[in-house]
């Protein structure tokens, strides 16, 4: 199911703007660390295409690779059975089992590092050996290098060596600290890149939880939609095996190692909406569920056939729910019982406005250079343009755009300006005089299953003034 449905929906926004951007290799980028934005450059390079499907692949490859390791994981925790029923209940999650499951985004790859560091973790603690404690550390390391929040569960490793009177004891060994050390070296390129670009991406993510005011109801909300993204009765499985291991205490090691784990990203994010400017979305906090799957496992293993009902009658609601989205998505069948706005046009691949500019002749090479005043329309638009297109970010939110456009270059230059949302009067006001002219021209026609479903304004600007 997901190779289909990688096969069949677009890009997201998030998706497009990732493989357009990372056509550039850097040891980071403004949003987030590389493994992701490398992973999406390599498999496009490898299949010689960027079809959503080829550069998805790498990412399905890896929830594969998940999976196992949720099994081997819940395995060594509370044994074999209770393992595989780990690995089903996180399949069957949609913001595992689909979107991080298939999608080019950084969760995948940091899914796969955190849950091969838990298991190296676990042997560690227990065995003893020098190359389970290094391993945690490079696997450590890597989800570093996938997303910053991977410190977090970090910060739940040292919370359960210095809670677990079992445990206490490699505080004052040298493994843990190694352990530390092969991951900072891991994640050092990272940190360098941040070093000579003004910690600009380090700045950008930290700077989202910077306060506004007060919202004291707004953590139910983000806790109420992590239920929705895991489905909500999968959440109040993972929410009770916790409180039940919570209450048996460090005594628990087993359950207490996964509660540790688990609370860093579910608490902080509840706490930061207490207070945050911006929205906190509702995956950030996944990486701390993904260590209660063990323990919903436990639970399933010992009511098996409640457990299979469960599993099936989800797996049923699941893949009928996918099976719409993915054909509505190619198909648009379901545009006569939803007029109006398409809720799923953030999924649809701009291939016809690239289309409609070439039979204008607009993607001459030597026609004007593509613009839109976005990040996430210059992600859509990169990405159905294609790498030989060249187009820049021209609002004040460029993102990874803004590092590699060199607007310097094109002063003088006639540009094609592709603005969703934007009639001429916005357009001057946005732009700030930085064109001698501003002129519209017909809007490109943005369509979902043969129907139309946006026209794109489209304005031809001359004599660019760049910025500074």
């Amino acid at each position: 199911m997901r190779l289909a449905l990688a096969a069949v929906l677009g890009l997201g926004v998030d998706e497009s703007y990732m493989v357009a951007a990372g056509r550039s290799l850097h040891w980071a980028y403004f949003d987030h660390p590389p493994l992701a934005w490398w992973l999406g450059w390599g498999a496009a390079h490898l299949f010689g295409t960027e079809a959503a499907l080829a550069v998805r692949a790498p990412f399905i490859a890896l929830f594969a690779l998940s999976t196992w390791l949720m099994a081997r994981l819940g395995g060594a925790l509370f044994g074999p059975r209770a393992g595989v029923w780990a690995a089903v209940g996180l399949n069957l999650a949609p913001v595992f089992g689909v979107t991080a499951g298939s999608w080019v985004l950084p969760d995948g790859p940091l899914i796969a590092a955190l849950l091969g560091a838990a298991l190296c973790l676990v042997r560690a603690v227990e065995g003893g050996r020098w190359a389970a404690w290094l391993g945690a550390g490079a696997l450590l390391g890597l989800a570093l290098a996938a997303k910053y929040t991977a410190v977090l569960t970090a910060f739940g490793a040292v919370a359960f060596l210095a809670t677990s009177a079992r445990h206490r004891v490699w505080l004052a060994r040298p493994q843990p600290y190694l352990a530390a050390l092969v991951a900072a070296l891991v994640f050092s390129p990272v940190l360098i890149w941040n070093a000579r670009h003004g910690w600009a991406s380090i700045a950008f993510q930290g700077g989202r939880a910077a306060g506004g005011a007060f919202h004291p109801l707004v953590p139910f909300a983000v806790l109420a939609g992590e239920a929705l993204f895991l489905l909500p009765w999968i959440w109040a499985g993972l929410i009770g095996v916790l409180i039940a291991a919570l209450r048996r205490g460090p005594a628990e090691w087993r359950g207490w190692v996964c509660a540790m784990l688990a609370l860093p990203p579910i608490l902080l994010f509840a706490a930061v909406a207490l207070w945050s400017r911006q929205r906190v979305l509702f995956h950030w906090a996944a990486p701390g569920y993904l260590f209660l799957f063990p323990l919903l496992g436990q639970f399933a293993a010992a009511r098996a056939a409640a457990a299979r009902r469960w599993a099936a009658g989800t797996a049923v609601v699941l893949a009928l729910l996918l099976a719409a989205l993915g054909s509505d998505a190619r198909w648009n069948w379901l545009a006569v019982l939803r007029p109006g706005a398409d809720p799923l046009v953030e999924a649809v691949d701009w291939d016809s406005v690239r289309t409609d500019l070439a039979a204008r002749a607009l993607l001459a090479p030597d026609g004007p250079v593509i613009a839109a005043l976005r990040w996430q329309d210059a992600g859509k638009l990169a990405y159905a343009l294609g790498p030989g297109v060249r187009v820049v970010c021209l609002g004040p939110d460029p993102r990874q755009f803004g590092a590699d456009q060199a607007l310097g270059t094109l002063a003088g230059r006639t540009l094609l300006i592709v603005a969703p949302r934007f009639d001429l009067a916005r357009l001057r006001q946005a732009l700030g005089g930085r064109f001698a002219a501003l002129t519209p021209l017909p809007p490109a026609p943005l369509r979902h299953g043969g129907d139309t479903v946006l026209d794109i304004p489209l304005f031809l600007g001359t004599e660019f003034r760049p910025p500074g």
